[in-house]
Parts: C-alpha cells; sequence; structure tokens
C-alpha cells in the first residue's frame, strides 16, 4: 500500500488542518502556504491522485467539488470581487501532493497564470 499523502492524514484526523469547511465527500482547508490573502484547498476524502485520474464513477464528486469551491468562495468574501480557481496536474503541472486538489485564491489582484 502507497505512504498516505499529507491530505489523507489530514482527513483522517492524525494531523491537523486549518478547515473552513467540510461534508461527507470533501473537505476545504487553508493553504500553508498561501499565495493570495485567501488560498484554501478543496479536497476530496477519495483519494485521488488528479484530475487525470478521475473516472466516470467519480463524475458526481468532481461536479460537487466545483460547487464547494463556490460555496468557499462566498464564505471567504471573495466570489463578489473574483477569485482564481487552479488545478495542477502531474509534475510538470506543478502538482506537489498527488491527491486531487482544488486551489480556492483571492483577496487581491491576481496577476500571471496559475500558482507556486
Amino acid at each position: 500500500m502507497a505512504d498516505k499523502t499529507i491530505f489523507t492524514r489530514i482527513i483522517d484526523g492524525e494531523i491537523p488542518g486549518n478547515f473552513v469547511y467540510q461534508d461527507e465527500h470533501c473537505i476545504a482547508i487553508r493553504d500553508i502556504h498561501p499565495a493570495a490573502p485567501v488560498h484554501v484547498l478543496v479536497i476530496p476524502r477519495k483519494p485521488i491522485p488528479s484530475i487525470a485520474h478521475l473516472t466516470t464513477e467519480d463524475h458526481a464528486i468532481a461536479g460537487h467539488l466545483l460547487m464547494v469551491v463556490k460555496k468557499v468562495a462566498e464564505q471567504e468574501g471573495v466570489a463578489e470581487s473574483g477569485y482564481r480557481v487552479v488545478i495542477n496536474v502531474g509534475d510538470e503541472g506543478g502538482q506537489t501532493v498527488p491527491h486531487l486538489h482544488i486551489h480556492v485564491m483571492g483577496g487581491r489582484q491576481l496577476h500571471g497564470h496559475g500558482t507556486a
């Protein structure tokens, strides 16, 4: 069995996370190295390595994650002013944790593309 990712360890309660939302399908936590005043990660409880690993059985969770992104943006006060949504895929795409996660960033004018 592969080692647990940091996100799986947070989901399992083995290490703390700064939760802003959670339900039976996903969690949302503050990024520990924020690239913007608001920087939240929306993470499925199911350990899907990346968006490239989604299957047809993940259709509902994929849609749910996007609805949670919207909810988090509203909750964090960036829905009106605007925010960035980023999903990194693979090494060359900048993905550092092999567990699907969506970055929700806002709270200031964002320039450039993507996130570090």
